[in-house]
C-alpha cells in the first residue's frame, strides 16, 4: 500500500511538472481558413476564427493565471477570414507584461480579416430596368446582393479587384456642378437642373463641398424649375446643414459657389466603373471598366462597419495585446445612409449646431456658434486599453476611419503599418468632445484614467486616405498628451496631413508634451483648403513640432479660397507650442488667433537638407513605399506667390497714401508694395491670409472699393526653365491691367489656352526663360485681367521683352491669338490695351 501511494504521488507530481513545463513555454493557438472552431487550435487541428482563438486563450489564462510566464501566440495560416460580426476583445482577454497575447501570421502568406462579402453570379443584363438608359443597358452587368446585407443599411462602396468603383453619380468623373443658392430658412438648395432622366429621388444623395469640409445630404424632394431644380433634404441633416454657420455652403461671385454632385440613382449609371444597388429588388448593377472580366473578378461589398473592437472600462482595462502582420480590409460606413453626414471639422459629424444671436458665451465673448459631435465609425476601435500595439499591419479598403484610439488608451503604438484607400481619417487618437460636450469647451476631466496618453505612431505609410469624407485628415489627434508621431509618410489626402488638438481655446486642457517629429507630408489638400501639412488647435504646453518635411500642396479645383492653404498652421487658441527646424519650400504659414507662448524657430527652405533626407519612413520600412499613390493623381501642384489686391478711389476723392502704408506695415505687408494707375492702386506682396487682409482693408477704408484677386490662372517661374530650378534674385515687378472681351465663349477659350500652355505651347515659357523673366503671374476678377512680370532688379522690361520672340515665332503667334481676347480697361484713352501701373514714389 505504501509503495502504491509512492507511485501515485510520483505520477501526480510528474503531471504537475509537465503542466508547469508546458505553461512556462510559449503557448500557440492556430487559426486556418479550413479550421473548425470546435477543434483544439493546434497546428494540425486549427480554429477557424479569431473570436474562437481568443476564447481559448481566455480560458488558458483563466485556468492558469500567474503560472503563465511566456507569450501566447494566436497564429494565422494564410487566407481571408470573413467576419459575421466584429471581433470583441475584452478585459478578460488581457495578457500580462511577461505573457502578452500576440496575434500574428505564420509568415507564409497574407492574412486578411475582412468585413466584406463577395458578389458573385454576374450576368450580362438582358432586360430593361426602369430608370436605366437604353444606351447604358448593353454595357451593364447584374448580380444578386449578398445575403449578408439583409437588414443592414444600403451599400455605399464596391471594390472590383481591389479598386474602388464609383457609386453612380452626376456629373461624371471628378467633375462637379455649382449650387445656385441656399435658402437657410426653407432648408432648400437651388441647383442647375440634373438630367431629365433623373426622376426618382428616393435614396439619392447630394454631396456638397463647403470650405474645409463636405456634407452628404439625403434628398427628400426635387422640384424642377425650368433650367434649375430645388432640392429639399431629410432630417436631421437638413436642419443641421442650414443652421450651422461653420462650415456653411460657400456663396461667392469671386471664387464660385460650393461645388456638388448627386449620386445613387440608377439613371446616373452611364459610364464604365459606375454601379448602383437596388435593395428593393436585391440587385446590384455595374458597368465594368476596360479589362474587367466579371466572371473572374473579385467583387466585394463591405458588410461590417467595425472589424476589431478592443474595449475595456476605466476600472478594468484591456492590456498587452499585440497585432503583427495582419491585414484588415473592407469596412463599411453607414451613418450617411441613416442620418446624413454634416461634419464640423476633421470628419466629426455634428448632431446639433446653430448660430448664436447675439454672439458670445461665458467662456468666449466672440464665439458665434455652438456645435455637438459624435465620432465617425472606425474599422478598428480601441478604448480603455494599455500596451496595445499594431505592428507591420495593413488597413485597406475602409470607408470611414481606419484605426481609432478613442479614450483611456495608454502606452500603445501603431508602427510600420500601411493605411491605404481609407474613406475618412487613417489614424485617430484622443477624445474630440463627444458625449454631449460642446466642442469649444476645453476638455480637462479630473479622472486621468480616461486620457489617451503616451501613444507612439511611427513609420506608417498613409496614402489615398480621406477619399469618402474630403475633410478628414491623415492623422487626427484630439485631446492627447505625451504622444509621439514620428517618421510617418502621409500623401494623397484631400485635406490636412496631421491635425493636432481640438477646442479652439487657449485655456488649459488635457493636452501637453506631444511630439510631431520627422514626418514626410506631401501631396495634400487635393480637394479642401483651410488646410496645412501640420495643423494645430488650442493650448498644448511642451508640444514640439520639429524636423518635418512638408511639400506639394495640390491645386484644389473647387477651393473656396484658392490661396488659403499652408505648410504649417497654428489655428485658434494654439498656445505654448514650439515649431522649429521644419523644411518647407517657402514660409507659407498661418498663425490665426493664437494664444500665448508659441515659438517659431528656423523653419523654411533654409533648413538643413538633412531634415528632408531623414524625414519619413526609416530605412527598414522603405518596402512600404511601393504602395504610394500620389504619382497616380493627375493634378497640378501649388506654388506660393505674391497676392494682388486692387483699390479703386472715387475720382472726386483722394487716397491717404501714408495712412495706407501704415496699415500695410501694421499687417506685415511691405509698405513699398503699392502701384498706381490713375485712380487705381494695386498692393502686390506676400500676404498671410488674403481674405482676412481684404476684410481688414475694407474696414479701415470703407469709402474705397477693395478687390482681392483670388483667381490666379497662370503661373510661370524659373522652375519652368530647364537650366534653373529656383531663383533667389531680387526682383522688380511690372504690373499691367486689361479687360477680357465680354463674349463668354471667348473667355473660356482664353482660359483654356493658359491651362494647356505649358504642354501645347512650350515655346512661350521658353521665351520667358530667354528673357530672364523671374516669374509671370496672371490674375482675373470678373472681366479684369492683372498681369505681373517680375524681372531681375536693375533690368529693364523694354530690354528683356524682345527676347521672348527672338528666334521663336510661336510666341509671336501666341501674342496674336491672345490679342483677340483682350481689350482696354475702362478709363483708357489711347489704343494701347495693356495699361501699366507705376510703383508709388518711384
Amino acid at each position: 500500500m505504501k509503495r502504491l501511494l509512492q507511485y501515485v504521488l510520483f505520477f501526480i507530481f510528474s503531471i504537475v511538472g509537465l503542466i508547469t513545463s508546458v505553461i512556462a513555454q510559449t503557448v500557440d493557438v492556430y487559426v486556418a481558413p479550413n479550421g473548425n472552431d470546435a477543434d483544439s487550435g493546434t497546428l494540425h487541428r486549427p480554429k477557424a476564427s479569431l473570436a474562437a482563438a481568443l476564447r481559448q486563450v481566455r480560458e488558458i489564462r483563466r485556468l492558469n493565471g500567474a503560472a503563465l510566464t511566456q507569450p501566447i501566440h494566436i497564429i494565422f495560416r494564410p487566407g481571408t477570414y470573413y467576419l459575421q460580426e466584429p471581433v470583441f476583445i475584452r478585459p478578460e482577454d488581457s495578457g500580462t507584461p511577461h505573457s502578452p497575447t500576440i496575434i500574428q501570421t505564420d509568415g507564409s502568406g497574407e492574412v486578411v480579416i475582412s468585413g466584406g462579402a463577395i458578389v458573385s453570379g454576374w450576368k450580362k443584363l438582358e432586360y430593361p430596368v426602369q430608370g436605366l438608359s437604353e444606351s447604358a443597358m448593353p454595357h451593364v452587368w447584374v448580380a444578386d446582393l449578398p445575403d449578408a446585407l439583409y437588414g443592414l443599411p444600403p451599400v455605399r462602396q464596391l471594390w472590383v479587384n481591389g479598386k474602388k468603383a464609383v457609386r453612380a453619380r452626376w456629373p461624371n468623373g471628378m467633375e462637379m456642378q455649382r449650387i445656385l443658392t441656399w435658402d437657410k430658412k426653407d432648408e432648400t438648395c437651388l441647383i442647375p437642373a440634373p438630367p431629365s432622366s433623373f426622376t426618382e429621388v428616393k435614396g439619392a444623395e447630394m454631396f456638397i463641398h463647403q470650405w474645409w469640409e463636405i456634407a452628404i445630404l439625403r434628398i427628400n424632394n426635387m422640384q424642377r424649375l425650368g433650367d434649375s431644380a430645388r432640392l429639399s433634404f431629410r432630417q436631421p441633416e437638413s436642419r443641421i446643414q442650414s443652421e450651422h454657420p461653420w462650415p456653411a455652403p460657400w456663396l461667392s461671385k469671386e471664387t464660385g459657389n460650393s461645388a456638388f454632385y448627386l449620386s445613387n440613382a440608377i439613371s446616373f449609371l452611364d459610364e464604365p466603373g459606375e454601379w448602383f444597388a437596388d435593395h428593393s429588388s436585391g440587385k446590384l448593377y455595374y458597368w465594368p471598366r476596360e479589362g474587367e472580366d466579371l466572371g473572374q473578378a473579385m467583387v466585394v461589398v463591405p458588410v461590417q462597419e467595425q472589424l476589431i473592437k478592443i474595449s475595456g472600462t476605466a476600472d478594468a482595462v484591456v492590456q498587452h495585446i499585440y497585432f503583427k502582420g495582419i491585414h484588415f480590409k473592407y469596412a463599411a460606413w453607414n451613418r450617411p445612409s441613416l442620418m446624413g453626414h454634416v461634419p464640423h471639422q476633421a470628419g466629426m459629424p455634428m448632431t446639433d449646431a446653430y448660430k448664436l444671436r447675439p454672439a458670445g458665451t461665458r467662456e468666449k465673448a466672440s464665439l458665434e456658434n455652438q456645435a455637438w459631435i459624435v465620432r465617425p465609425a472606425a474599422a478598428i476601435e480601441v478604448s480603455f486599453a494599455h500596451d496595445i500595439s499594431f505592428e507591420t499591419c495593413t488597413v485597406q479598403h475602409v470607408a470611414s476611419t481606419g484605426l481609432d484610439f478613442i479614450q483611456g488608451v495608454k502606452h500603445s503604438s501603431i508602427k510600420g503599418s500601411l493605411f491605404k484607400d481609407i474613406g475618412g481619417t487613417a489614424i485617430l487618437a484622443g477624445m474630440f468632445a463627444e458625449d454631449g460636450m460642446e466642442i469649444h469647451l476645453p476638455y480637462n476631466p479630473q479622472d486621468e484614467r480616461i486620457f489617451t496618453d503616451s501613444i507612439v505612431i511611427a513609420n506608417n505609410l498613409i496614402t489615398d486616405a480621406t477619399n469618402e469624407d474630403w475633410g478628414a485628415v491623415g492623422i487626427g489627434l484630439g485631446y492627447v498628451r505625451n504622444t509621439t508621431v514620428k517618421h510617418n509618410e502621409i500623401e494623397n489626402v484631400n485635406y490636412s496631413g496631421i491635425s493636432l488638438g481640438w477646442g479652439w481655446s487657449p485655456q488649459p486642457n488635457v493636452m501637453k508634451d506631444n511630439r510631431i517629429i520627422a514626418n514626410r507630408i506631401h501631396h495634400f489638400g487635393k480637394q479642401n483648403y483651410d488646410c496645412a501639412g501640420i495643423y494645430t488647435l488650442s493650448a498644448q504646453p511642451g508640444t514640439l513640432i520639429s524636423e518635418n518635411y512638408i511639400d506639394s500642396v495640390f491645386k484644389a479645383p473647387y477651393a473656396h479660397l484658392p490661396s488659403h492653404w499652408f505648410y504649417l498652421y497654428t489655428d485658434e487658441g494654439s498656445a505654448y507650442i514650439t515649431i522649429k527646424n521644419n523644411w518647407t519650400p517657402s514660409h507659407k504659414y498661418l498663425q490665426n488667433n493664437n494664444g500665448p507662448g508659441n515659438q517659431w524657430q528656423h523653419n523654411g527652405p533654409e533648413v538643413d537638407a538633412r531634415v528632408k533626407q531623414l524625414a519619413g519612413l526609416e530605412p527598414q520600412y522603405h518596402y512600404l513605399l511601393k504602395e504610394k499613390t500620389a504619382h497616380t493623381v493627375n493634378q497640378p501642384i501649388n506654388k506660393e506667390h505674391e497676392e494682388l489686391v486692387e483699390i479703386i478711389v472715387d475720382r472726386k476723392s483722394k487716397l491717404d497714401e501714408d495712412r495706407l502704408k501704415a496699415f500695410l506695415k501694421q499687417n506685415n505687408v511691405n509698405p513699398n508694395s503699392i502701384y498706381r494707375w490713375k485712380n487705381r492702386y494695386v498692393i502686390f506682396d506676400r500676404i498671410q491670409d488674403l481674405s482676412v487682409f481684404e476684410g481688414k482693408l475694407k474696414k479701415e477704408f470703407p469709402q474705397l472699393t477693395v478687390r482681392a484677386y483670388y483667381h490666379l490662372y497662370y503661373h510661370f517661374d524659373r522652375s519652368n526653365c530647364s537650366e534653373e530650378v529656383f531663383s533667389d534674385k531680387e526682383k522688380e515687378h511690372i504690373i499691367l491691367t486689361a479687360n477680357l472681351v465680354e463674349d463668354a465663349d471667348k473667355q473660356q477659350e482664353y482660359f483654356h489656352y493658359h491651362d494647356v500652355q505649358f504642354d501645347e505651347w512650350p515655346e512661350v515659357a521658353k521665351g520667358f526663360c530667354n528673357a530672364q523673366f523671374e516669374q509671370l503671374l496672371c490674375f482675373t476678377r470678373d472681366r479684369q485681367l492683372m498681369l505681373v512680370i517680375s524681372i531681375p532688379k536693375g533690368k529693364n522690361l523694354n530690354e528683356l521683352n524682345p527676347k521672348t520672340i527672338e528666334n521663336n515665332p510661336r510666341v509671336v503667334e501666341w501674342n496674336q491669338i491672345m490679342a483677340q481676347y483682350q481689350e482696354s480697361i475702362e478709363g483708357a484713352k489711347d489704343k494701347e490695351v495693356w495699361k501699366f501701373f507705376k510703383k508709388l514714389n518711384k
